[in-house]
């Protein structure tokens, strides 16, 4: 029982000197929420491995600039301005055998924005209108209001067969089905939500008339019928003209052969 115990301890001690030297990185800080700017640093402690050098990548990929072949245990990155284009993923790696590696999280408000800010349908068709969203994390819950009397009336799905709305983290479509003039135009909202806060964008929703692609159909048919009757009057006008100048050379012909006519019987009396 003693060798037993003594085996145990050894066993033990080993597993705790192990522990101890086991590779570790301190981030800081460990996640960046709503700012407008950072400096990220990782700190590489408890190790004796050789170190060749250190990068950051930013979702995935590495961010050149950040390349560097120095052997040391410390690596910053900074960020100067935040916006929802900078949000994501930021990974401190360390050039080691293997290589060791810490993600930090750069979270932003929900870029929301419409996809056209003024969009048309016509009457009894349907009206398509879409939101996008960009930055990290992506929105989480999406919603639709419609703007009546100065306020905001959220559109719910499914209740009616008049709307429809289809949604993922980075894309929101509403469809607006039967337009009607009286009742569907106006001003929608959309609205992106993650774990952050909340951001909209604004479309706006114009319904013409069936036969509004009608008229440019009329207008040419009014241009050639108005065209015609210019030239009808024109011909109707200019033939009376046309026959009186035709007759009267021949009136003159008449008249000339007669007086030459009466001519010849006085030279012949």
């Amino acid at each position: 029982m003693k060798l037993l115990g003594a085996v145990c301890a050894l066993l033990l001690c080993c597993w705790q000197a192990n522990a101890s030297t086991v590779p570790n990185i301190i981030a800081d800080p460990p996640e960046v929420t709503n700012q407008t700017s950072a400096v990220l640093s990782c700190n590489l402690t408890e190790t004796s491995l050789p170190i060749k050098g250190s990068h950051w990548m930013y979702n995935g990929k590495i961010i050149e600039t950040s390349k560097s072949a120095e052997a040391v245990a410390f690596t910053v990155h900074r960020l100067e301005k935040i916006t929802h284009s900078s949000g994501g993923k930021y990974e401190c790696v360390f050039l080691t055998e293997p290589p060791l590696s810490r993600t930090i999280e750069v979270k932003t408000l929900p870029h929301v924005a419409a996809y056209k800010h003024s969009e048309h349908g016509n009457e009894k068709d349907k009206g398509v209108m879409v939101c996008v969203s960009h930055g990290y994390p992506l929105p989480t819950d999406w919603t639709w209001f419609k703007e009546e009397d100065g306020s905001l009336k959220p559109i719910i799905n499914g209740t009616t067969d008049k709307y429809e709305i289809k949604s993922t983290p980075n894309k929101t479509i509403l469809t607006v089905n039967d337009l009607s003039i009286e009742n569907d135009i106006g001003d929608y909202t959309c609205s992106g939500t993650n774990e952050l806060g909340t951001n909209t964008d604004k479309i706006h929703l114009r319904v013409r008339s069936r036969l509004a692609a009608l008229w440019p159909f009329l207008g040419i048919v009014a241009e050639v019928i108005i065209l015609v009757t210019i030239i009808f009057i024109y011909e109707k006008r200019r033939k009376p003209d046309e026959i009186t100048d035709g007759s009267a050379p021949l009136k003159s012909n008449s008249n000339a052969n007669h007086k030459d006519k009466n001519v010849r019987q006085r030279n012949s009396n």
